[in-house]
């Protein structure tokens, strides 16, 4: 096989078997697309020609091209495609598989304190129909620690306000029930009997969360409707819905919830994914006690 039909068997097998997203597929293209220029502009014609030797040139050859975390990405893309090709019988041996990457310096995720988050909630008019939507949006996101794409993409069949569950759709589609609390059942119930249908008008859809024309809301309009929700508030914090996804994880760590449930509630495969929030709650703890403690406090 040449390069191309390679690159099409493999992403089949990510859409097909592994049901990887349009993003992920798409970062694995722009991936081999720049290790096969790399081989081109040195001579080498196929996929198969690349050797442990060759693979270390790459490293060498990409760090000053790329972040330590950008380069380490693109390894990994490299081993699943070359694993995958060596498990297929398409070639004989995986060069990147003993590769040394640079350290990537791991920073802490960014999240916000509770009494910041409750300014936000307090700052949103839910007057109108489309203020208590960005309230319940603002909600759902915190009191769940869903991904905004699971957001987006829940149906009005995923909530069972009985059972004060949602069933969410997430990565490699791997489906998970995550509770919610009574507080938020009534804010959806709500949502659901009176302020959806004022908004939906003319679709027939099932999704959840919709914008002002009754359309399936997207992650982006999730990310206008929060920066705005912190505009209004006239706060200076920079928040994402992927940081409320941050502070929902930080937050129930740093109140005695284990590990292993975090992991499960968030999605995690692995629960190094999810270790990375009890360095947060230290730093949270730690910042608290010199602010609180009358010996710790630094003198004017």
């Amino acid at each position: 096989m040449n390069n191309k039909e390679l690159v099409t068997v493999f992403m089949d097998y990510c859409l097909s078997v592994l049901r990887y997203s349009d993003h992920t597929i798409s970062a694995y293209r722009n991936d081999l697309e720049d290790l096969e220029n790399f081989l081109i502009k040195e001579g080498f014609d196929y996929f198969a020609d690349v050797s442990p030797r060759v693979a270390k040139y790459y490293i060498s050859d990409a760090s000053s091209r790329f972040s330590a975390r950008t380069l380490a990405r693109k390894v990994s893309t490299f081993r699943s495609f070359y694993h995958f090709l060596v498990r297929e019988s398409l070639i004989d041996a995986h060069p990147f598989l003993d590769v040394k990457l640079p350290k990537v310096n791991k920073s802490l995720p960014k999240f916000i304190y509770p009494e910041e988050i409750q300014t936000l909630f307090e700052s949103i008019d839910r007057s109108n129909d489309l203020g208590y939507r960005n309230g319940v949006i603002l909600e759902t996101l915190y009191a769940t620690g869903i991904r905004v794409s699971e957001l987006c993409t829940a149906k009005v069949n995923a909530v069972d306000l009985n059972a004060r569950t949602l069933l969410v759709h997430g990565k490699g589609s791997k489906d998970r029930i995550v509770p919610i609390s009574r507080r938020l059942v009534a804010l959806l119930e709500q949502y659901l009997i009176q302020t959806r249908p004022n908004l939906m008008k003319n679709e027939e859809h099932r999704y959840i969360f919709v914008n002002h024309r009754g359309k399936a809301l997207t992650p982006r309009g999730v990310g206008d409707i929060l920066k705005r929700v912190i505009d209004n508030s006239s706060s200076y914090l920079k928040v994402t819905p992927h940081t409320i996804r941050h502070t929902f994880a930080s937050h129930l760590l740093s109140q005695g919830a284990d590990l292993r449930s975090v992991q499960t509630l968030l999605g995690h495969e692995s629960i190094s994914s999810t270790q990375i929030y009890t360095e947060i709650s230290k730093e949270d703890l730690k910042a608290r006690y010199m602010n609180a403690h009358p010996r710790a406090r630094k003198k004017s």
